[in-house]
């Protein structure tokens, strides 16, 4: 019997070889790849122990991976990979400040859960909405908080590991008493305690001198916990071992209590050297965490608008900044710490910031230092592979200084340098050329020089990434090969066949070894769309994921949807972008376009635009997935959904002619299933009616034409608005002309081709905006803005539209004079007298719109109207356009809407208005919750001018069942 089937007869989980999920694991966020030849994803720890003695009985390697964020390639490997991350996700047990828990547990969902108790977990690295406590665990994980809380080793307790041979037991501090009843009990546990005494004992004055002292050390094995001062502490002697000793199978772990109260300074200094001078100083302080970053990476956080102007003016005066946090358990502790530093520190420019979200800003601008700094624009892309050596913090600045030497002289210019400054680690993505063999040779030479540098300064070459194979290699040169060799005995005690994440820590792979780009240089296929970003090709395009995680977050922000209901790997966006990339290569996933793999890994993309807005490095699968389509069914018949929801602009034309008769088709019981059958509409989805008079028809019609003054607009008439929603339309034209505007309407019928876009029709979608922008072009051409009301065809016409038709003067005008309604009318409409009107409101932004918008000019209005609103941050309503209505969705879109939107809208308090712009959005809040969604133009023409409201569908619905004969 094959390893995969005997896997997958006895392992409860799944068990998966197929093109899709091997090339999905392929991938950390290094610059490494290793296709793995099975993937088990365990429902239970005792399934992902099964899975482990299958693989021992066919001598296959494994490897364990949470949150596959890691840096150094620890978790691509060949063999079987075994992903926790999905179903091992439980917090066990609290006792006091401890917990007990399984691997995949996520660092922020296990942190909520605790938060009722007020504890955390210490360490928090930047990526702690996607790692998991069985990776922290593996990586030895430290963030900015082991300033104040230590490494994960030192969170550690106690672990259950499994060996590769099968013993599966508890290891944590051995007391003598404890040791002795090891070795008196006998067998393979007896003989590994045995083993690690005489490994330690023959070389204690080598562990004790050749281990740098500082609090930064993560690269090799924690030999030294082995020592008789540390408890001969076996579980931290694991401890970042990165998979290759043994299996995690429960964790306990030290919390924390949370501090109650957070401020922060920030220190500007002329150069980040001399922020690294500054350093043991502002350490005397005491802060909970310390952080560093040069001008560079503001620079680049500014052009990708990672933070606002309004955040980046805090800054204080200098070109290298230190942010040092404070805790307390009141305000005024925390913030007499910040002012103290402030008021005693020497040299700087300084700043206090006061309110927790500002802060919070801030913050986030060094969270995003990998993302922002990875595709630099004008400037080649940067990579990992020398990203978080640590030096002690004493010497920090001298190092700077000699680090930036080091790149100047190798050519490597506009390297970026943040991190850790408080314990010395220093992050930073370096523009290795890693596509051709000399680019290589080179990125191979500096590191070595790098870690030569990093040894003469008693560093660590890994201050928090850990080994993997980018650095294995290099341990000779930090250690000693006397201690590396130590490090092989090690492994061999506990994993004497060397199955265990192999090439890793000990016999390492080279780090010039299965480099991702060195081999990716497939054919550059003809395209709809441009891909500026990207210089032009799609295949730079799909391997634009840096393998962050971001998308695997489970709550806040917009991405990943279907990854948050499904849990899967290749239904996130790093998922897809890894197996878009495979697909380009064509080795692990064939097929090239037609490929069944990248098919069903883009089928459940809701096309939401969330990864454009929220990706460190902006992957924007709406627009590969409709490039995918294009191709995938090129001189081939398409799903109906295709036909009945991309082309709707024509339907909704035809149906316009005599709505009643359509609406009475497509709702009446038995006929109605028939329309959905043939459309292609899931049978749970009830069809959307037709609006008895479209707005173009009420504004061509309407008597009441105001005087031709004020500053003309054109009021964008969207096929969902105008057919579906005129009321929204309707109101809108009020309001701009009530506010100095000139309401204009196109004279034909014109689209902006978003269904054709979402469904793959690219080629008819280019002939649709060709249309519409000669149509606009003269008004255009006067400066006349163009006014959106439906957030996704506002998003097309801003953003999708200059990509498919680049070039085009005209495209580019429509571009930039695309406005919402918001942005239109925030300038004109007075500020409302205190305390406001009392209407409170619940806004759902429109994906689309927070990707390439946002919700600042909305919120801002409202608050300027009076209204007191509450901006949801619970994700994707889920309905996405054509995606929940399309057959063998519906299970996805109501579960997303089940995540976070339903739930909210039906806390929300009685009489609290429900906002939402997106089409899509009210649809899917009727269909799940009694609420009556209205856009922001009917909500503020209700308050701002006293207009009645629009009948909600349903009253329309009830008005129409009484006249009905």
């Amino acid at each position: 019997m094959s390893l995969y089937r005997s896997l997958s007869a006895r392992v409860d989980g799944e068990v998966r070889c197929d093109e899709g999920s091997l090339a999905a694991y392929a991938h950390d966020s290094s610059n490494y790849r290793q296709t793995p030849s099975v993937v088990v994803v365990p429902r239970t720890v005792q399934a992902g122990a099964e899975a482990v003695r299958v693989c021992h009985e066919y001598r296959a390697p494994v490897h364990s991976r949470g949150g596959g964020t890691s840096l150094a390639g620890q978790c691509c490997n060949e063999g079987v990979v075994i992903d926790w991350s999905k179903y091992c996700t439980r917090l066990l047990s609290v006792d006091g400040e401890r917990a007990l828990v399984e691997p995949g547990v996520c660092l922020d969902d296990l942190n909520a859960q605790l938060a009722d108790r007020r504890l955390m977990v210490g360490p928090k690295p930047a990526t702690h909405d996607t790692c998991t406590i069985g990776g922290m665990i593996g990586n030895n994980s430290c963030g900015a908080s082991a300033q104040a809380y230590g490494k994960m080793a030192d969170s550690v307790i106690r672990l259950e590991v499994l060996t590769y041979d099968g013993l599966r037991m508890w290891v944590g501090e051995t007391s003598e008493e404890e040791y002795e009843h090891i070795l008196a009990l006998g067998g393979r546990r007896a003989e590994i305690y045995r083993a690690m005494r005489r490994l330690r004992d023959e070389n204690l004055a080598l562990i004790r001198t050749r281990y740098p002292r500082i609090p930064r050390r993560v690269s090799g094995y924690n030999l030294d916990s082995l020592l008789p001062e540390n408890g001969l502490n076996v579980a931290r002697a694991l401890v970042g071992s990165e998979s290759t000793l043994v299996t995690v199978l429960h964790a306990e772990i030290r919390l924390f209590p949370v501090p109650r109260f957070q401020s922060l300074a920030v220190l500007g200094y002329p150069d980040i050297a001399t922020a690294g001078d500054m350093v043991p100083e502002i350490v005397k302080y005491r802060p909970l965490a310390l952080e560093g970053l040069d001008h560079e990476l503001m620079d680049l956080a500014r052009i990708e608008h990672t933070a606002g102007q309004d955040v980046l003016d805090r800054l204080p005066e200098g070109s290298g900044w230190l942010m040092a946090r404070f805790g307390g358990d009141t305000r005024e502790e925390a913030d007499e710490r910040a002012r103290r530093l402030i008021g005693e520190a020497r040299g700087a420019h300084t700043t206090y910031l006061d309110d927790p979200a500002e802060e919070e800003r801030v913050w986030r601008v060094r969270e995003a230092g990998l993302g922002v700094t990875a595709y630099p624009p004008d400037n080649p892309d940067t990579h990992e592979g020398w990203e978080d050596a640590a030096v002690p913090p004493e010497r920090l600045g001298d190092y700077l200084r000699d680090f930036q030497a080091l790149l100047n002289r190798f050519g490597y210019h506009n390297s970026s340098l943040y991190g850790h400054f408080g314990q010395g680690c220093v992050h930073t993505r370096i523009p290795f050329d890693l596509d051709d063999p000399d680019g290589v040779a080179k990125y191979r030479r500096f590191v070595e020089e790098a870690a030569h540098l990093v040894a003469s300064y008693g560093g660590s070459l890994s201050g928090e990434h850990g080994d993997g194979q980018s650095r294995g290699e290099l341990l000779p040169i930090m250690f000693g090969s006397e201690v590396v060799g130590l490090f092989g005995v090690f492994k061999r005690i506990w994993d004497p066949e060397g199955r265990m994440n192999p090439g890793k820590i000990v016999n390492p792979y080279r780090l010039d070894e299965n480099l991702d780009h060195l081999d990716y240089h497939p054919a550059e296929p003809m395209t709809s769309f441009d891909y500026p970003r990207d210089h032009h090709r799609f295949t730079h395009a799909a391997a634009r994921c840096v393998g962050v995680g971001n998308c695997r977050s489970t709550s806040g922000g917009v991405m990943c949807p279907s990854y948050r209901v499904t849990r899967e790997e290749k239904h996130s966006t790093r998922g897809r972008a890894r197996i878009l990339m495979e697909m380009m290569r064509g080795e692990t996933v064939t097929g090239g376009w037609r490929s069944k793999a990248v098919y069903e890994a883009l089928d459940l993309c809701l096309s939401c635009k969330g990864c454009r807005g929220e990706c460190p490095v902006h992957v924007d699968m709406a627009t590969y997935k409709a490039e995918f389509l294009s191709h995938h069914y090129r001189g081939r018949p398409r799903p109906a959904a295709h036909y009945s929801m991309g082309w709707l602009p024509l339907w909704a034309r035809i149906a316009a002619l005599a709505p009643g008769a359509v609406n009475a088709l497509t709702h009446t019981p038995g006929l109605s299933g028939l329309v959905r059958l043939a459309g292609g509409v899931d049978r749970h989805r009830e069809l959307p009616r037709f609006a008895t008079e479209r707005f173009t028809d009420w504004f061509r019609d309407r008597p009441e034409r105001p005087p031709g003054e004020g500053d003309p607009v054109v009021l964008w008439p969207d096929t969902f608005t105008d057919n579906f929603r005129p009321g929204a339309a309707v109101a809108a034209t009020r309001l701009l002309e009530t506010y100095g505007y000139r309401v204009e309407v196109p004279p034909v019928p014109l689209c902006c081709g978003l269904t054709w876009i979402s469904t793959g029709q690219l080629a008819t979608a280019r002939r649709v905006l060709r249309r519409t922008v000669a149509a606009l072009a003269p008004r255009l051409r006067r400066g006349v803005p163009v006014v959106g009301l439906e957030p996704s065809c506002a998003a097309v016409l801003r953003s999708d539209a200059p990509e498919l038709l680049s070039g085009d003067p005209d495209v580019e005008l429509l571009a930039r004079q695309t406005r919402s309604l918001s942005e239109m009318l925030l300038d004109r409409v007075p500020v409302a007298p205190l305390p406001g009107t009392g209407v409170r409101a619940l806004a759902q932004p429109h994906c689309h719109q927070h990707a390439i918008w946002g919700f600042d000019a909305d919120a801002g209005l409202l608050e300027r109207a009076g209204i007191q609103a509450e901006v949801l941050d619970v994700g994707c309503c889920g309905l996405a356009g054509n995606f929940g209505f399309e057959r063998g969705h519906h299970e996805i879109s109501t579960g997303v809407a089940e995540l976070g939107l339903w739930p909210a809208v039906r806390a929300a308090d009685e009489g609290t208005r429900i906002l939402a712009d997106g089409f899509s959005c009210r649809t899917q809040i009727e269909s799940g919750t009694p609420a009556k969604p209205v856009h922001l133009a009917e909500l503020l023409a209700e308050v701002l001018l006293r207009s009645p409201p629009a009948p909600t569908r349903r009253e329309e619905e009830r008005a129409l069942s009484r006249v009905r004969p």
